[in-house]
C-alpha cells in the first residue's frame, strides 16, 4: 500500500504526477479550492481583524471526506498545489483541514511537471509560506468588501444583477475612457506627396520630406499645389545616400500577459480560451507554470534550447541571452516555455498543437542571433525642396527564420516604404514621371481588443497575470461591454455603471489607486506590509464614503434602444433589451403588451435554393446554422433549405475543414467506449 499521499489540483495533474512517483504514492486532487468566503453572506468579521469566516464549498464535501479518507495512516502528506499565491492558499486551507501541524515540511512546488522537477520537489518539501497566504487573503477580502459593499447599491440604484470589483471596475473605466477619445476625437487633414522617379533603368517613389532647412507637415491641398508649381518637371538630384546596418533583437519568452496578446492575434484566442489551454499543457507536463510575469529561464532550459537551434540552424543562429525582468514582476517562476522538446505532434489535440507551437517557437527565438537588415536612405532634392527615400533589406534572418512577433496596430506607417533599392550616386539626376497628392485624415486611436486590454492592465499594474482572463470575462458576462468582431465596446449599461462609480466612488476606478494597492499586496507577500493594517487603511474611507452618499445617488433609467421593428400586436416599435441568455427584442408597453421575441441575425447573402434572406440561428450549444427565411419547417414550407455550412455569394458553401483526429483522441476514445460495454454487460 501507498504510505505516501501528494495532494495537487486537477485530476489530469495528478494523473502526470503519478506516473513520475511510482507505487509509493498515492496521488489526488483537490480539483481546486475547496474552502472560501461563503457566498450567502460577507463571511468577514470587520471588528475582528477582517478574519474571514471560511466554508466548505458547495459541492466539495466529499472531495473533503475522500482526501481525509486518503489521508489516514499516511507516513507523509505533500501538498503540491499550484505554484502561486492561489495555490499557497489551496495548500494551508488543505494543512487546517487534515490538522498538519505548521512546522511541518509538507509544501512542494514545481515550476514544470517533470520527472526531475517533481521528485526534486519532494526532496526539497518547505513550510507552507503564510506572507504568500496572507496576500491571496487581503485580496480575496478585498475585493469580497467592493463586491458586498457596493454590488447591492447598483442594484438598487440601477438594476438587479449588476457587480463591481476593485480590479474589473477600473478596467471598464479603461475601455470606458478610450470610447471617450474616439467620440471626442476631431480628425485633422494632412497630405502626402509623392514623386515617381526613373534613372536610366530604375523606378522607385520617392515621399516629400520637407525643405532644405527642416520637415514640412503638408496641411491643406493649396500647401500642396504650390509646392507641386514650383517643382513640376524641375532636375531631382541625389544629394545623400546614407548605408547601413540595422539590427533587430528577438522578444523575450512568453510571460503569462505576452502569451495571452500573442495568441489573441496570431491564433485569434479569447484570453479565457488561452489560460484553458495553457492550464492543459501544464497539467499534462508539456509546458511550464502560465501564470508568471517573469522573463527569465532557467540554465537547464537555456541549455535545451542551445541543442536545439545549434542542432537545426547552426552556430550562428544562436546566442546565449539574459532578458530583463520588469521592477513589478514578482519573478517567482521562470517565462513560459516547453517543459522538453521530444514531443511528438500526435500528443496534441489542435489548439494545445496551436499554442504549444507558439510557446515553442518564441522559447527558442528568444535565445537565438540578432536579425540583421541592409538599409538605404536616399536624400533627393529638386529645386529647395527635400524628397526621401528608405528601403530595408534582410542581410540575415537569425531569430526570424523561426518567429516573428505579432502587432496590435495594422496601419501602415507612412514614413517607411520597405525593399530593394536600386543603387544611385550622389549627382545622379532623376527623372520625373508624375508627381501624386493624396488627401488624408488622422484617425481615433483603436478600440481596445482583449490583447491590448491585457497589455495595458500589464503596463498601467493593474491587476496581476491570473486575473486578467476572469476580469475580461466578468464585463463580458455582466454585459458592461460587447465583442464588436475583435474590439471591445461598452454598452450603455456599462457606462451607467462607470459614471456612478466615477462621480461618486473615485479611488474605486482610479488606475494610480489600484495599482498602488497591487504593490501594497505584492509587499504582504514579501512580509513588508501587515494585512490587517492595509485593509483597515482601505475600508475605513471606503465605507464611509458609502454611507455618505447612498441617498445622494438618484435612481437611474437606463436608456433603452429603439428599433424600427414594430410589435405585431400592438405597432409600437419594439426595443432591444439584454435577458439572461442575451439580447432580444420585447415590446415597450409591457406589462399592457408582452410581446418578445428573438433577433433574427441575416446572413449577407441570397438562399441558394429560392433567393430569400438566409438567417443565422444557433443550436442549444451555440452552434450556428444557416436556413432560408422561406423554410418554415412546414409542408407549405415555400423552400428547404438548411445547412451547417455559410452559404457564399456565388451559391455555394464555406467547405469547414475537418479536425485531424489525433491518436490521443482514437485512444481516448477506445477507452469510453471499453468502459460503457463493461457498464452495459454488468447491467
Amino acid at each position: 500500500m501507498p504510505n505516501k499521499l501528494v495532494i495537487v489540483e486537477s485530476p489530469s495533474k495528478a494523473k502526470t504526477i503519478k506516473k513520475y512517483l511510482g507505487d509509493d504514492y498515492d496521488v489526488i486532487a483537490s480539483q481546486g479550492h475547496i474552502i472560501d468566503l461563503p457566498s450567502s453572506k460577507f463571511g468577514v468579521d470587520i471588528e475582528n481583524n477582517f478574519k474571514p469566516e471560511y466554508k466548505t464549498m458547495k459541492g466539495k464535501a466529499k472531495i473533503v471526506k475522500d482526501i481525509k479518507e486518503k489521508a489516514k495512516n499516511k507516513e507523509k502528506i505533500y501538498l503540491a498545489t499550484d505554484p502561486d499565491r492561489e495555490g499557497e492558499a489551496i495548500a494551508w486551507h488543505l494543512k487546517n483541514v487534515l490538522n498538519i501541524d505548521d512546522s511541518d515540511k509538507c509544501r512542494i512546488t514545481f515550476n514544470e511537471i517533470t520527472k526531475t522537477a517533481v521528485k526534486s520537489a519532494v526532496e526539497h518539501p518547505r513550510k507552507v509560506d503564510n506572507n504568500l497566504v496572507d496576500a491571496q487573503q487581503a485580496r480575496r477580502v478585498l475585493d469580497r468588501i467592493v463586491g458586498y459593499k457596493l454590488s447591492p447599491l447598483l442594484w438598487k440604484k440601477i438594476k438587479k444583477g449588476l457587480s463591481a470589483g476593485r480590479v474589473q471596475s477600473v478596467a471598464l473605466k479603461i475601455i470606458i475612457d478610450r470610447e471617450r477619445q474616439i467620440r471626442d476625437f476631431k480628425p485633422e487633414e494632412y497630405w502626402l506627396l509623392t514623386a515617381k522617379l526613373q534613372n536610366k533603368k530604375d523606378i522607385l517613389l520617392a515621399k516629400f520630406y520637407g525643405d532644405t532647412k527642416k520637415k514640412i507637415e503638408l496641411k491643406t491641398k493649396e500647401q500642396v499645389d504650390e509646392i507641386i508649381k514650383i517643382i513640376d518637371k524641375k532636375e531631382y538630384k541625389v544629394i545623400d545616400v546614407k548605408k547601413s546596418e540595422r539590427k533587430k533583437n528577438p522578444p523575450p519568452p512568453f510571460t503569462t500577459s505576452s502569451l495571452q496578446q500573442e495568441a489573441s492575434r496570431k491564433l485569434g484566442f479569447s484570453v479565457k480560451k488561452t489560460m484553458m489551454v495553457a492550464q492543459k499543457l501544464y497539467e499534462s507536463g508539456y509546458i511550464t507554470y502560465m501564470r508568471t510575469d517573469s522573463t527569465r529561464l532557467s540554465d537547464d532550459a537555456k541549455k535545451m534550447a542551445k541543442e536545439y537551434i545549434v542542432s537545426n540552424f547552426g552556430k550562428n543562429y544562436y546566442l546565449d541571452r539574459v532578458f530583463k525582468t520588469k521592477e513589478t514582476a514578482q519573478d517567482a517562476h521562470e517565462a513560459i516555455r516547453p517543459s522538453r522538446l521530444d514531443i511528438q505532434a500526435s500528443e496534441f489535440d489542435g489548439d494545445e498543437k496551436k499554442l504549444y507551437t507558439l510557446i515553442l517557437n518564441r522559447f527558442l527565438a528568444s535565445q537565438m542571433s540578432v536579425a540583421v537588415y541592409d538599409t538605404t536612405k536616399i536624400v533627393i532634392q529638386v529645386e529647395n525642396y527635400i524628397f526621401h527615400v528608405n528601403g530595408s533589406v534582410i542581410k540575415f534572418d537569425g531569430f526570424m527564420k523561426l518567429y516573428i512577433e505579432g502587432k496590435d496596430d495594422t496601419k501602415v506607417n507612412d514614413e517607411e516604404i520597405e525593399g530593394m533599392l536600386p543603387e544611385l550616386k550622389v549627382g545622379e539626376t532623376l527623372k520625373q514621371i508624375e508627381l501624386n497628392k493624396e488627401q488624408k485624415f488622422t484617425e481615433p486611436p483603436s478600440r481596445y481588443t482583449e490583447a491590448s486590454l491585457v497589455k495595458a492592465m500589464e503596463e498601467k499594474a493593474i491587476g496581476r497575470p491570473s486575473t486578467y482572463a476572469p476580469t475580461i470575462s466578468t464585463l463580458l458576462d455582466r454585459v458592461y461591454i460587447e465583442k464588436d468582431k475583435k474590439f471591445l465596446v461598452p454598452t450603455n449599461l456599462g457606462e451607467v455603471v462607470n459614471d456612478m462609480l466615477e462621480e461618486y466612488f473615485k479611488e474605486i476606478v482610479d488606475v494610480a489607486f489600484t495599482a498602488e494597492m497591487e504593490n501594497k499586496l505584492d509587499m504582504v507577500a514579501e512580509n513588508k506590509e501587515n494585512y490587517v493594517q492595509m485593509l483597515r487603511e482601505f475600508y475605513d474611507p471606503f465605507i464611509t464614503n458609502l454611507n455618505d452618499v447612498e441617498d445622494k445617488i438618484q435612481k437611474v433609467k437606463l436608456p433603452e434602444e429603439v428599433t424600427d421593428i414594430k410589435c405585431e400586436l400592438c405597432g409600437r416599435n419594439m426595443v432591444i433589451k439584454q435577458g439572461r441568455f442575451g439580447k432580444f427584442l420585447a415590446c415597450p408597453g409591457y406589462p399592457e403588451c408582452k410581446n418578445a421575441k428573438p433577433i433574427v441575425q441575416e446572413c449577407n447573402v441570397p438562399c441558394p435554393k429560392c433567393g430569400g434572406k438566409v438567417l443565422i440561428k444557433k443550436t442549444k450549444t451555440k452552434k450556428n446554422f444557416y436556413v432560408c427565411e422561406n423554410n418554415t419547417n412546414s409542408e407549405d414550407s415555400k423552400c428547404d433549405y438548411i445547412s451547417w455550412n455559410k452559404p457564399t455569394a456565388d451559391g455555394k458553401e464555406e467547405v469547414k475543414q475537418k479536425r485531424k483526429v489525433t491518436k490521443k483522441k482514437v485512444a481516448a476514445k477506445k477507452s469510453t467506449t471499453k468502459k460503457t460495454t463493461k457498464k452495459a454487460s454488468k447491467k
